[in-house]
């Protein structure tokens, strides 16, 4: 049971007395009339065989409320893909799924990068822009959520109180945020969000002096959340990085194009599982080590274009402070997990806090060595400017892969 609380400078929407599903999808139903809703699904192929993604496609069946579902596939090849036309035929709402790897979509990529704005690298920022970019120029919908596809424990009421905040047109709300514990199996999970992203802040905090940024990215309870939800105005400006980043640069996003009161987060789940990415401490290219390699450049990027100058002897001291920080929260968590019946392993938690200390200083080194890395993928509304017709023809794109290869 979520108390109401309000901490930081982000609204808090909890979770207060289980509301019914039933109800919220009855509300909902009344705001599609003026304020139509969308989902987007990031999906690997690979999604499609695994016990997650069949649960939540069943669950959305039942979904009364969205007008449209975008699932963007990445890493399909034809026979794959028309495997996941057949898969995702039988949801009731207008579904349109996009061929990354399709020859259609690699030539609106390729027109992207001879202007120099195509995105840099595979993975889910590239998979999330598109699909963006495709609801932002059919037009269809007014309010949309997001959430990953790999969710063992998924149930519709987890959408419904995502996209309530932007959906409802009482609030005023342009973005929400989702959050909730990261316990499965009676263990504590959620190891970078707890002992990278909450400890570096802080460790950012005793450092960098007061700054509205990081108080800010303090706020919110799971900034790792691959949960939000936002009106379709947001994504015209909104800048999507390309790599492990994500949710940390479209939160600082937010935060550059809007006023706080218009950001909120809310409660989506009591109990949320999804796959485990391992630590992989010997490679920095995969795992927990690129995501929290991508997580502080991120962070160091934010910080040096509000005007913080980083050095070498600077990243030296936020190294040693978050690492005090945080072995102060392995502490704390495990007293957690202790009174919660729960398991911690605390050899695991110092391990993955070592690894954690030392990519943030080859985090800082990188920032300092490339001073002009440009990670983020181009606006819409830059792409709008530089290639008019562009959008008009990513939906063209859509919609003949969708015919053609139709179940």
């Amino acid at each position: 049971m979520g108390d109401f609380y309000q901490n930081g400078i982000v609204t808090t929407l909890h979770n207060l007395t289980r509301r019914p599903v039933e109800d919220l999808e009855r509300e909902l139903l009344t705001f599609s009339k003026t304020r139509p809703m969308g989902l987007v699904l990031p999906s690997l192929y690979s999604e499609l065989e695994g016990p997650a993604l069949a649960n939540i496609v069943e669950e959305l069946k039942a979904v009364p409320y969205l007008d449209q579902i975008v699932i963007g596939l990445d890493r399909a090849d034809e026979g794959q893909y028309r495997h996941a036309m057949e898969y995702f035929s039988g949801l009731p709402q207008n579904v349109k799924v996009l061929w990354n790897d399709g020859p259609r979509l690699k030539a609106i990529d390729e027109k992207l990068r001879e202007q120099g704005l195509a995105p840099s690298e595979m993975g889910k920022g590239r998979n999330v822009w598109f699909c963006f970019g495709y609801m932002l120029a059919s037009g269809q919908v007014k309010s949309i959520a997001l959430h990953d596809c790999d969710i063992l424990t998924y149930s519709r009421d987890l959408l419904a109180r995502l996209i309530y905040p932007v959906a409802n047109p009482s609030f005023n709300y342009m973005f929400c945020k989702g959050y909730y514990a990261r316990i499965s199996d009676s263990s504590m999970n959620g190891r970078v969000s707890r002992l990278l992203v909450t400890p570096l802040l802080r460790a950012l905090k005793k450092v960098c002096g007061q700054r509205d940024f990081l108080d800010y990215m303090d706020s919110f309870r799971y900034p790792l959340a691959g949960e939000f939800s936002l009106r379709r105005d947001v994504i015209t400006d909104l800048r999507i990085p390309s790599d492990w980043g994500l949710e940390i640069g479209v939160l600082s996003e937010m935060r550059r194009n809007y006023a706080t009161n218009r950001i909120c987060q809310v409660d989506i789940a009591d109990n949320y599982d999804h796959k485990h990415q391992d630590l992989s401490p010997d490679d920095a290219s995969k795992g927990l080590s690129k995501m929290s390699l991508d997580i502080c450049k991120a962070l160091f990027r934010k910080l040096a274009t509000n005007g913080e100058v980083l050095s070498t002897e600077e990243f030296r001291t936020i190294k040693a402070t978050y690492y005090r920080i945080a072995l102060d929260f392995i502490e704390t968590y495990q007293n957690d997990a202790l009174i919660n019946g729960l398991t911690i392993d605390r050899h695991r938690e110092e391990k993955a806090v070592e690894m954690f200390a030392s990519n943030v200083m080859d985090a800082g080194n990188y920032f300092l060595e490339n001073p002009m890395d440009a990670p983020f993928i181009p606006s819409w509304s830059r792409v709008a400017s530089a290639l008019p017709n562009l959008m008009d023809e990513l939906v063209e794109a859509v919609e003949l892969d969708n015919r053609d290869f139709a179940p």
